[in-house]
């Protein structure tokens, strides 16, 4: 009976280990917490190098934690892990992890297996040099590919055991502590040069039964080989391209399955996978196929159920609707991993934890990040991590909402019960000469919170919002404005013709303040604006770069 009660005791305690990080969901919602308080992931990427050596360790995380980080995403590299193979050196792990702590840091890890970015330029030579042992997938032509094949079993074994071992060593050296609070499994799977992999292994697969489950997904009826379906010896065509990629995309998600469950029995913290994305009207093999994209998403769920949620790396034109499609609620919160860093990354993390109450951002290799870059970043986190309180208190409750604004997406209206806000870019306003010099614009975004249905939460840089009832909202006419503030000439306003008359209620603005919100939410009082700073109770705005907490009160009349 004591060894018995000792076994209970034992399984309760690693259970209890292993719940410290997890995803709570809230409502619609899921939610990263850590240690039994809700987290904000205020992250960003390394590049690929910068921790592959002690001192760039002890270098950069400093200047991370000077950035205003609360999260650093690092590669963890097989190929430094295990130089030989059975021999595992986790030296730079342990500085990671070490050198974060001491700078008040969180660690995501991204394991460089046996693929990064569709490649296996990360595996150990010895692994690379034994393509008898290790068989590289290939295009229908035959050529092998720099990519190790998801259908060898010895592929999956040496990259198991590896992962399993890094698990592991996390588990021992930061099981109490919590440093690390997710994995990232492999990088940007996908296959190059060909829709799927071509290789002996992949066609035997290829002529095998599509599972009873994936069947729904794909639309069949019957129980039927790939091969019968369409015939191993086509290649082109878009309907072929996208039933390979199909194909490829579940035998990635069994493989990744596979390494979530060894991660999951070891040390249970939250996995996900990433994405590139298939953009530029690219076809499957001209960008990755088969990763976890959106379009690919119910594969990726049912092949991979224990991977918490599929992410992509942002760095096209389009950064709203890519980030769209990523977010499904609590069935696939999101997180971005990576976004090109860049000027406007400070607005668009703001927008990601405001529309879609995101788990996290992170820009990419934000170590090379120039000073206005890093400053961007810095005074949107900044403000982010003053207004967590309020978005952890309001979360989940369709009280959040986010915009995000360029030179070509201009406007946004939100409508919320008998209110009308539009929002639009700072820039729309005529009397910054930035509007009108010729110069690309910054991107302007922002955060707003309903407190309750005359008060509201604005926060962020480079926006513009007007409230009005739907009445009014129908009624009014669009101005123009001058430099001096006023309807520019022949915009309509104050024309001496017959008009229908006015009916019903409308907004106005009762007060301004710019605020700071202390560790309880409580909002602190800085200043009251009016007069020219909200065009004499017309609007709210907020200046490019100026980062402010706006606490607004509406009044009817």
């Amino acid at each position: 009976m004591k060894r018995l009660v000792g076994c209970i005791i034992s399984v309760m305690c690693v259970v209890a280990l292993n719940a410290q990080v997890l995803l709570r969901n809230l409502g619609e919602r899921a939610f990263l917490e850590v240690d039994g308080q809700p987290m904000l992931i205020l992250g960003g990427e390394l590049s690929n190098s910068a921790a592959t050596c002690v001192q760039d360790i002890d270098r950069v995380m400093p200047q991370m934690k000077a950035a205003g980080l609360n999260t650093v995403l690092v590669p963890a590299q097989w190929d430094l892990i295990e130089p030989e193979e059975g021999h595992y050196d986790f030296s730079l792990i342990d500085t990671t992890i070490f050198r974060a702590r001491e700078n008040g840091l969180k660690v995501i890890f991204l394991w460089f297996g046996a693929w990064k970015n569709s490649m296996s330029c990360y595996a150990p030579l010895w692994f690379k040099e034994n393509v008898k042992r290790f068989p590289r997938a290939m295009t229908h032509q035959g050529k092998p590919l720099e990519i190790a094949s998801a259908f060898s079993e010895n592929v999956f074994e040496a990259d198991n055991r590896v992962f399993a071992s890094f698990m592991q060593h996390i588990k021992e050296i930061d099981g109490k502590e919590h440093t690390v609070i997710m994995i990232q499994v492999e990088n940007e799977i996908g296959m190059l040069e060909d829709a799927r992999d071509h290789s002996p292994l992949a066609q035997k697969a290829y002529n095998e039964l599509i599972p009873g489950k994936l069947r729904k997904v794909l639309g069949i009826n019957s129980a039927v080989k790939w091969s019968d379906v369409i015939p191993a010896d086509q290649y082109t065509g878009d309907e072929v391209l996208a039933f390979h990629e199909q194909f490829m995309a579940w035998h990635y998600a069994c493989y990744v399955e596979r390494l979530a469950l060894t991660a999951k029995h070891i040390y249970d913290i939250p996995l996900f996978v990433n994405a590139a994305m298939n953009s530029r009207g690219r076809k499957p093999g001209e960008y990755p196929s088969a990763g976890p994209l959106a379009h690919l998403a119910d594969i990726w769920k049912l092949g991979a159920p224990h991977i918490s949620f599929l992410a992509p790396d942002i760095y096209d034109t389009g950064f709203k609707g890519w980030a769209q499609k990523y977010d499904m609620g609590k069935k696939n919160p999101l997180f971005i991993p990576e976004s090109k860093c860049c000027v406007n990354s400070g607005v668009r993390s703001i927008y990601v934890f405001g529309e879609h109450e995101g788990i996290g951002f992170s820009p990419f290799a934000i170590d090379r990040g120039t000073d206005a870059e890093l400053g961007q970043v810095s005074q949107a986190y900044s403000m982010l991590k003053e207004l967590s309180p309020i978005l952890l208190k309001y979360r989940g409750k369709n009280m959040i909402r986010g915009v995000l604004f360029d030179q070509e997406e201009k406007e946004t209206v939100i409508e919320e019960d008998d209110r009308i806000l539009t929002c639009r870019h700072y820039f729309t306003l005529p009397w910054d000469a930035r509007a009108t010099d010729g110069s690309v614009w910054r991107e302007g975004g922002a955060v707003i919170v309903r407190l309750n249905s005359n008060e509201y939460i604005i926060a962020g840089s480079g926006v513009v919002v007007t409230f009005q009832t739907r009445t009014e909202h129908r009624q009014t006419e669009n101005l123009r404005l001058g430099e001096d503030g006023f309807a520019e000439s022949g915009s309509g306003q104050g024309r001496n013709v017959a008009s229908p008359v006015f009916s019903g209620k409308r907004i106005g603005i009762g007060t301004v303040d710019e605020v700071h919100v202390g560790p309880d939410g409580t909002l602190v009082y800085q200043r009251r604006l009016n007069g020219d700073e909200d065009h004499q109770g017309r609007h709210v705005r907020i200046g490019i770069d100026d980062y402010q907490i706006l606490h607004v009160r509406l009044y009817e009349y």
